[in-house]
Parts: C-alpha cells; structure tokens; sequence
C-alpha cells in the first residue's frame, strides 16, 4: 500500500513538472490578434472612447481585414527571421522559399 502512495506521488510529482515545461509560444496568428488589439487598444485610448462606444469601435477594428502584406513586406519580415535563426546556406534557401509562399 505505501508502494502504490510513494509511486502515485512520483506519477504526481514528474507530471507537475512535464506541464511546468510544456509552455507553449503564441503561433504566428496569435501574435498578430495581439498585435491588432494592441493597436485598437490604443486607437481607442487616443480617441477618448467609452462604453458601448468604445465596444462597437474594437469590435469594428478587430474584424477588420489586415493590410495585405506586400512581397517586400514579407521579404523583410523572413530576412529579419531567417537571421535571428542564424540560417545560412540551403537551410536559408529553403526557410525563404516557404516563407515567402505562406
């Protein structure tokens, strides 16, 4: 029976620690919706809105179409990435090229 406690406890105990390191980083869409509610956030702030104002506004802003991203837009976007991730030689050929088409 202590067995069986000790071993729960273990099962327990690693399990907490698996979940502690399973953080998971926003994915490419996420990070842009917080970016967008950032900016009508601000938006909001600088026109002084309230209330059901201020709700029907975000709402607008945030189903707004984003700016269609131009080539060069996304060329910069997957250089800058393609840097941080020290890419070089055909790994950077190939990251550009999906990059580019996504």
């Amino acid at each position: 029976m202590k067995a069986m406690l000790a071993l729960a406890a273990l099962v327990f105990a690693t399990g907490g620690a698996f979940a502690a390191d399973a953080k998971k980083e926003p994915s490419e869409a996420q990070k842009a919706q917080q970016e967008k509610m950032k900016s009508c956030n601000a938006t909001a702030k600088e026109k002084a809105l309230l209330g059901n104002e201020r709700k029907q506004f975000m709402s607008n802003c945030l189903k707004a179409a984003p700016a269609k991203a131009t080539q060069q837009d996304k060329m910069t976007s997957c250089n800058t990435e393609a840097a941080s991730k020290e890419l070089k030689g055909d790994e950077r050929k190939a990251f550009m090229s999906t990059c580019l088409k996504g």
